[in-house]
């Protein structure tokens, strides 16, 4: 414990910089962004800014949302809270409503002095209702619209043109073109352009104000649609474009682990059921790859500003993503998952003049623990809903031991209501299946050293009884006791 006090002691000195003023936080956030960034070990992905923010920083090897799917993970990690308190486990109820009187992260920076304020996709929007939440902010969320303009070739506009001609009995429910699009259009005619550019507008004046504040930037991309300018698309050649080994179920997998790609299938030219061409396939990761491409360079456009405003000095910088993302592997498009793939995020925290830079963490950490961290880090008071655990102790000594397992869930829709919950060890993923009634639907338990990809569940094998009853009894007692030592925390 008294360790501890002084790593807070030493994290609050850290605070009052040469400037003699709190630090800024600048809160990164990109939809649908899986750790397949250079940063990560990817020799496929091309993200030269992401990877420069992480060698002045760290990174998180083994960070984990709560939920693998945007409004749900947003509302956990911005509430502090884990979905069963928060109640959200899909995109058409918010946080607010469930939790009215929660303090959120941005809102607490607010309430200490802190000007607070949210561009881009933040808290989770959808096309038929915001989810904004404008207790957390000092001024209107800002977020671009033309509300979700994606696509610009006269192909795809026309194809929605057909759609809307339709009666509209004939309609489908969103009308939508090919889930991907090459334009020879400049990036600020996309919406994450115009987030770049009014991300570096709002800095210049926040430089003029010279007050605290919490600057929110949310990126859509790599989101659904893959729409973005050509020359992100040419990064990637056809040619080098290949499916994934294990573009298949994994053994023995219960049936609530997967799902139709029903996101994928709402665009047009997309097989309402059964397999997708492998052309098209294709073009999902090439598309995919581009759109990453695409968001690296707005983000270096809002960290480059941040430099030459000579504000970098006294900013905190945090990027992650939302949730995982999953093209062709375990048989699955999009995210919506307990898989690797679909919980596992990439998480870069970068503090002003950081001994720890270009240093790397493989402890677990969860999506939950960025809150209490980023309030530990400026100086502010514990909120008592919390239920993360600061990790500021691995920024100083990043090898040091700490939890023993992450949490994630995932309620399927529809009738059955099936519910899947994982806990995830250094070693192996454990998830449960129960349908509405609460009644077993089927178990999982993957070997993250020997298949990492999560080809095969032996939780039916009798090699594995004795790791199944260990995780079993883990899931059950719980996050709390797979925090770190008493002392580190």
């Amino acid at each position: 414990m008294a360790a501890r006090l002084l790593l807070i002691f030493i994290s609050i000195l850290f605070t009052c910089s040469s400037f003699g003023s709190p630090p800024n936080v600048l809160f990164i956030a990109v939809d649908d962004l899986r750790p397949e960034l250079g940063c990560y070990g990817s020799s496929t992905i091309q993200s030269p800014n992401i990877d420069r923010l992480a060698s002045s920083g760290m990174v998180f090897e083994r960070a984990y949302c709560q939920v693998a799917v945007c409004n749900c993970s947003r509302s956990s990690l911005l509430s502090g809270c884990r979905p069963d308190t928060t109640g959200v486990f899909d995109n058409q109820h918010f946080l607010r409503p469930n939790m009215p009187d929660v303090v959120t992260l941005p809102q607490h920076f607010k309430d200490h002095g802190y000007t607070s304020l949210s561009l881009g996709k933040v808290f989770h929007h959808s096309e038929r209702e915001p989810g904004d939440d404008p207790l957390s902010w000092s001024e209107p969320a800002w977020y671009h619209g033309e509300p979700y303009r994606h696509w610009f070739t006269k192909e795809s506009l026309d194809y929605v043109k057909k759609l809307k001609a339709l009666p509209k009995d004939k309609q489908p429910k969103q009308l939508r073109a090919a889930p991907f699009e090459a334009a020879n259009e400049p990036d600020d005619v996309y919406q994450d352009g115009q987030t770049a550019l009014k991300a570096i507008e709002t800095l210049q004046r926040l430089k003029a104000e010279a007050k605290p504040f919490f600057l929110a930037v949310g990126f859509v991309k790599p989101h659904l649609p893959f729409t973005c300018p050509q020359k992100y698309w040419d990064m990637y050649p056809a040619e080098t474009i290949k499916l994934p080994d294990n573009y298949y179920p994994p053994k023995a997998v219960p049936a609530p682990a997967l799902h139709n790609w029903y996101e994928l299938r709402s665009y047009g030219t997309v097989p309402p059921a059964g397999p997708i061409p492998d052309e098209m396939a294709l073009n999902l990761i090439r598309g995919y790859r581009a759109c990453v491409s695409f968001m690296d360079a707005q983000v270096g456009r809002v960290v480059d500003e941040l430099d030459r405003l000579g504000m970098r000095e006294n900013t905190i910088i945090v990027l992650w993503g939302d949730h995982g993302y999953h093209l062709g592997e375990n048989g699955i498009f999009t995210k919506m998952t307990n898989f690797e793939l679909g919980t596992h995020v990439p998480l870069l925290v970068c503090l002003p003049h950081q001994k720890t830079a270009g240093r790397r963490s493989k402890e677990l950490v969860e999506f939950v623990d960025i809150y209490p961290t980023l309030a530990e880090l400026c100086g502010l008071s514990m909120p008592d809903h919390l239920e993360g655990s600061s990790f500021v102790p691995l920024l100083y000594k990043p090898e040091q031991a700490w939890k023993k397992a992450v949490f994630s869930q995932y309620q399927r829709p529809g009738k059955d209501k099936f519910m899947g919950r994982s806990v995830r060890t250094k070693d192996w993923r454990y998830t449960e299946w129960v349908n509405g009634k609460g009644e077993p639907a089927g178990v999982e338990l993957y070997d993250e050293v020997n298949d990492p990809h999560e080809n095969t569940n032996v939780a039916g094998e009798a090699a594995s009884t004795s790791i199944v009853l260990e995780l079993k009894a883990q899931l059950q007692s719980g996050w709390t006791a797979a925090l770190p030592p008493i002392s580190a925390r």
